[in-house]
């Protein structure tokens, strides 16, 4: 999950031509700016290519802003005419709080439009339908990889399933321990990796931990990060019916940030922590938890720990991307386990994530997988 940049191959005369993986790998690049701003909109790139040369780009920065197809438009002017769109997603052909980009872009005289998803948006779609009338080449698929694992938030929510699109963070030793023998987990990881996962928060609807997380790290789960989310992401735990403690700072600043504990029905806590400031959830299991609250609102949820929710997840297929930080070192069997609680299936029967993202923050590795 990170900006990337295209790359160019030399062309007659040893100018430099932008190849379409790179024109679309530049238009994902730009769509990343996005992150925490547009949600429940999706992260859109454009890029306008003309005689082998970018001459705009543009992307959606604000929610109930300009789209991405508007912006790159914008910035070209009258260069626009006759040229390529690059875009990550099929072009809108509703009008909403923004016009329709479909009709915009036939407007400016693109001669071809080039898009690395079609919208599975009923409300939405339609623009390549539109543009394919008004007598513009329209193309699908360049880019759908890395497109489709950027807009997995977006894609998810019409999926027709009746909870949040789910992220396990996990930060790790070599040998998959959470924390050492005596609880302590901060800091596994360093420096560089927790200043992406504070990135990575500012893109969720919900942050969420189990109860013994909250009882040993005390965390606040906040988002401390240079990019600011345009909604503060509410923080909840599934706790047991032990709860959460009055001291535990989740819950003195339950008021200043929006908390939600889920606990199992007829939790004896329920009318302290609603005290509080809480809103309580009551659910029998884990999926009932999530389905109610994506009935509250939340569509994304970020799950950092601890290992029992983890395996709680993990075993009722709850996960959807596993975002797995390691560090160079070793806690030994007496350590936390990143999952328990869990009789995982035999190694036939075991699910095989697909790798989808590998790179060094620091002197750790980030390892990200999605669900096959």
């Amino acid at each position: 999950m990170r900006e990337r940049s295209g790359s160019c191959e030399p062309h007659g005369g040893g100018d430099l031509v932008l190849t379409e993986a790179a024109a679309m790998d530049r238009a994902v690049a730009l769509a990343w700016r996005g992150w925490g701003r547009v949600a429940p909109n999706p992260m859109v790139g454009c890029v306008l290519v003309a005689n082998g040369a970018i001459v705009a780009e543009g992307w959606h920065a604000e929610f109930g802003q300009a789209h991405a197809e508007q912006m790159a438009l914008a910035a070209a002017g009258p260069a626009a005419r006759g040229a390529t769109a690059f875009v990550t997603l099929e072009p809108c052909a509703h009008v909403g709080q923004q016009p329709s980009c479909a009709d915009a872009l036939i407007a400016a005289g693109i001669a071809r439009v080039v898009a690395a998803v079609p919208d599975p948006n009923p409300i939405a779609a339609g623009g390549a339908a539109r543009l394919r009338d008004a007598g513009i080449a329209v193309d699908t698929g360049v880019g759908s990889a890395a497109a489709r694992y950027q807009l997995a938030p977006f894609l998810h929510q019409h999926l027709g399933l009746p909870r949040p699109w789910v992220v396990l963070k996990l930060a790790t030793s070599v040998d998959g321990r959470i924390a050492d023998a005596g609880g302590k987990s901060q800091w596994i990881s360093g420096l560089e990796a927790r200043e992406w996962v504070h990135w990575l928060r500012g893109g969720f609807d919900a942050i969420g931990v189990g109860g013994a997380t909250v009882a040993a790290d005390d965390p606040m789960l906040t988002v401390r990060s240079p990019v600011a989310p345009r909604v503060a992401p509410r923080r909840v735990v599934f706790s047991g019916r032990n709860g959460v403690a009055a001291d535990r700072r989740l819950l003195a600043t339950a008021r200043e940030h929006q908390t939600t504990i889920v606990a199992p029905p007829g939790t004896p806590s329920r009318v302290k922590w609603e005290t509080a400031g809480a809103t309580v959830v009551e659910a029998a299991d884990l999926a009932s938890a999530l389905e109610q609250l994506w009935l509250a609102g939340v569509t994304t949820l970020l799950v950092e720990g601890g290992g029992r929710l983890a395996g709680g997840l993990l075993a009722q297929r709850l996960i959807d991307r596993v975002g797995l930080i390691q560090a160079p070192l070793f806690l030994g069997s007496s350590g936390a386990a990143a999952v328990s609680g869990w009789d995982a299936p035999s190694l036939a029967d075991s699910d095989r994530w697909q790798v989808v993202e590998r790179r060094a923050l620091g002197a750790d590795s980030l390892l990200v997988l999605d669900r096959s």
